[in-house]
């Protein structure tokens, strides 16, 4: 009778070296060394790429809504001048999408997707993107990115003549939007976390066996950071000695995050769901209606420019540069100036997701900090653990993501102390996303969970 293989022999490593084992087959196998080293080297096109388009779009956005009203000699857009400029968003957009190959990319709504973009869809992305996000759409550049730097991978593979196999599409894809994605978000970490939530490797049980984990880290964490301040004992660490301008994390702000959480993950669910309905409604008259939803995210614009006196940039645009100025002067906000933000960015971003080009991670974090900071004055919740854990939560909500959202807020904030509630903010939003009715989860255009097939592009 023959031996058992050790490689399969649970009292010699049991399952752990048949995965090694299994691993080094993999990296072994032939061509895939020379698929790695292709994409090392297709990373450096697309990452180039990828910045100019960003430059690009940042330089036209400044001409619009700086430059050009400065010109005309008003130190601020006037309250009308985001109607001109949606309106030819929303004729170019709503053409591309009727006529250009893959319909000028996804709608946002439908979230991320990480297969490689057909290099014919590409001229057709670039140019719905461009007149988008730099016009005015309430929407970030993900995934127009994560779709440029998906397609030129497959171009170059295809320049290069190199077999276009199911596996091949799929990897190259996978690289060229995480080199992509690392040019905006300035990490390869965010990147590859990012890629690994969005693609649903290890499906539904990837999500039951992470979210404990996740949770307990996040509680762990704040236990143990506050037994080492109760106790003035010390264990040791491996963290720099910087100074900081973050505060202590008390009861309060961990009691009011949670409750916070659980609010801004209904509000943002909502918010998709009419980005959905939006997204149904264009579908059935793309160039006419795309013009409409435009003009009505530029009404937003216009009237809270109108009540608040305010410039109707801080509705329109991703929020990007807004969310910097909330940051450092949150006091120059009142109460009314956040709530008419919250409620005109809001609907602008409903009618954004469904109609024109874009990505929802920006808007989603600009709308959590408002809220945070608008809440911020309840009994003992801080400014700054309350607007850490309205991005984190706001973002987990949108893109159901809760790794990623975690990973990109303590990017964003520059420092691990506000980790824990970032961590149970995430994990909250998620799952109460998650336990809401189904009803309010269908509708054309659904982002897909990262545990499904990605749906087709709309347009």
């Amino acid at each position: 009778m023959a031996e058992p293989s050790p490689r399969s022999d649970p009292a010699v490593g049991g399952a752990q070296p048949q995965e090694a084992d299994r691993l080094r087959d993999l990296l072994l196998a032939p061509g895939y060394l020379k698929l790695l080293v292709f994409c090392a080297l297709l990373g450096i096109p697309v990452s180039l790429a990828a910045f100019w388009f960003l430059v690009g779009l940042h330089e036209l956005e400044h001409v619009l809504w700086a430059d050009l009203p400065q010109s005309l000699g008003w130190g601020t857009p006037p309250w009308w001048w985001p109607l001109p400029l949606f309106l030819v968003s929303g004729l170019v957009v709503g053409l591309a999408a009727a006529h250009f190959p893959g319909g000028a990319g996804h709608t946002p709504v439908s979230g991320l997707h990480t297969e490689g973009t057909s290099p014919n869809a590409l001229p057709g992305v670039v140019l719905a993107a461009t007149a988008s996000l730099p016009f005015g759409a309430v929407l970030g550049p993900e995934a127009p990115l994560v779709a440029l730097g998906g397609g030129l991978a497959l171009l170059f593979r295809d320049l290069a003549r190199a077999p276009a196999t199911v596996q091949s599409t799929a990897l190259l894809g996978a690289a060229g939007a995480g080199a992509a994605i690392a040019a905006i978000f300035g990490s390869p970490l965010v990147a590859a976390v990012l890629l690994i939530e969005v693609a649903g490797v290890g499906g539904p049980r990837l999500f039951a066996v992470m979210l404990p984990a996740l949770l307990s880290s996040g509680v762990g964490a704040l236990v143990f950071t506050g037994f080492g301040r109760w106790t003035g004992l010390d264990t040791g660490s491996l963290r720099l000695k910087l100074s900081s301008p973050f505060p202590r994390l008390d009861a309060g702000d961990v009691f009011w995050s949670l409750l916070l959480a659980v609010a801004i993950a209904f509000v943002m669910h909502l918010a998709l769901g009419a980005g959905r309905l939006v997204a149904a409604y264009v579908q059935t008259g793309v160039r006419v209606r795309t013009v409409l939803c435009a003009l009505g995210a530029a009404s937003c614009a216009a009237l809270y420019a109108l009540f608040t006196g305010r410039s109707p940039a801080e509705v329109a645009s991703s929020g990007q540069a807004t969310l910097s100025a909330l940051a450092a002067d949150p006091h120059s906000w009142g109460v009314g100036a956040l709530l008419a933000v919250l409620l005109f960015k809001g609907i602008a971003y409903a009618l954004c997701l469904g109609s024109l080009r874009g990505g929802p991670i920006f808007p989603a974090l600009f709308l959590g900090a408002a809220t945070g900071a608008l809440l911020a004055p309840l009994p003992y919740l801080g400014l700054v653990p309350a607007m850490a854990a309205g991005m984190a939560a706001a973002i987990a909500a949108t893109l159901r993501l809760p790794v990623s959202s975690a990973v990109l807020v303590a990017l964003l904030l520059g420092s691990p102390d506000m980790m824990p509630v970032v961590i149970l903010a995430a994990v909250v939003a998620f799952v109460t996303t998650e336990l809401l009715p189904p009803t309010l989860r269908r509708g054309t255009g659904r982002r897909p969970r990262p545990m499904d097939k990605p749906a087709e592009a709309t347009g």
